[in-house]
């Protein structure tokens, strides 16, 4: 027996392996190789015939062909796909597995929808600084420094941030600042939508540290309340649907003369305040508050640089998550901030 043929036959056998695609050709292959009339056996009975000095060399050759043999097919075996889990029969014509799709975030979704419902009516949106001066922010919207609001308990001041005329410089806790910011940028007849996020000192199941807000102002000649309460209703239709009834209540606020909180039919309960006979668990009284609203007040158009005495206007500033929320019946503004996607894969 010639010993190169054990080495021949050991190269053409893992080769021929490696070739393989399919479980029952390696079974094949197996058995015309190690199995128990293979190739590596008839080897084996030939080594009688072998004189004693070559004898011992052949056995060794042979036994480490067939350890690289097995070790082959087990390797290639591995990497074969299981056989279990493959479907022989295709239909090409049945639809495929979509992959699962994202989308916009509930906030952006509302922001987008919000910006659509106004540029109907010819707002123009905007976007102003997060990081402001104390005199948009505060003092060129009526707010005295001793004023509540610019306590340092409510608004984020930023350390060693001051203007030599403008004052501290604040995270903006409101977007009411862009109205003075458009009214520099434009003159009458002016229509804004500024959204962006605020800052404020607060955190419960319906304030947050940071969120978004939305800011309408229009400044024109012959401006009155009606004309704010239609626009007013107008958006809470169009967004909320148009059963939803609305209303205004005298407020106070510094920045507008009058005042009004803007409110809206609930969600919940359908406007009753009751639902089987008990009271709403939302709403209590069948009204939900989307906000502050009111006209502009006469020194933040001279501080706007507008002549109060030729042009009045409105304004109004609502929280975006609030309204998504109130669309909704969503009753904890931290589940729009949380990530957890059986929520927002519902929306």
């Amino acid at each position: 027996m010639d010993l190169n043929k054990i080495q021949n036959l050991k190269n053409q056998a893992i080769s021929g392996i490696l070739e393989v695609n399919s479980a029952s050709e390696l079974e094949r292959l197996r058995i015309a190789y190690l199995g128990r009339r293979g190739e590596l056996n008839e080897l084996l009975k030939q080594l009688g015939q072998l004189p004693t000095n070559q004898r011992v060399e052949a056995g060794r050759q042979i036994n480490d062909a067939k350890q690289a043999i097995e070790q082959t097919l087990q390797s290639q075996k591995n990497s074969l796909p299981d056989s279990s889990k493959i479907n022989d029969w295709l239909d090409i014509t049945a639809p495929g597995k979509k992959p699962a799709l994202g989308h916009l975030h509930l906030i952006s979704q509302t922001i987008e929808e919000i910006a659509h419902i106004f540029e109907k009516i010819g707002f123009q949106r905007v976007r102003y600084p997060e990081v402001e001066w104390d005199w948009y922010a505060f003092e060129g919207l009526n707010m005295p420094p001793e004023h509540p609001a610019r306590d340092e308990w409510e608004t984020f001041f930023i350390d060693n941030l001051h203007h030599p005329k403008l004052g501290r410089g604040v995270l903006t806790p409101h977007t009411s600042s862009g109205q003075l910011r458009q009214m520099e940028a434009q003159k009458p007849p002016l229509r804004m939508l500024n959204i962006a996020k605020c800052y404020r000192r607060q955190a419960d199941a319906s304030h947050a540290p940071m969120f978004y807000q939305f800011e309408g102002l229009l400044v024109d000649q012959n401006i009155a309340i009606t004309h704010l309460k239609g626009v007013l209703a107008y958006f809470a239709k169009q967004y909320f649907g148009p059963n939803r009834q609305t209303r205004i209540r005298p407020f106070h606020f510094q920045f507008t003369e009058p005042s009004f909180e803007f409110d809206v039919t609930c969600i919940v309960c359908n406007g009753k305040g009751q639902i089987e006979g008990k009271r709403c668990p939302v709403c209590k009284q069948g009204w939900m508050e989307l906000g502050g609203s009111g006209m502009v007040h006469p020194t933040v158009l001279k501080n706007g640089g507008i002549d109060p005495e030729k042009y009045t206007g409105f304004a109004w500033g609502w929280g975006v998550e609030r309204l998504f929320m109130m669309k909704y019946g969503i009753d904890d503004i931290r589940l729009l901030f949380g990530g957890d996607l059986k929520f927002l894969e519902q929306f």
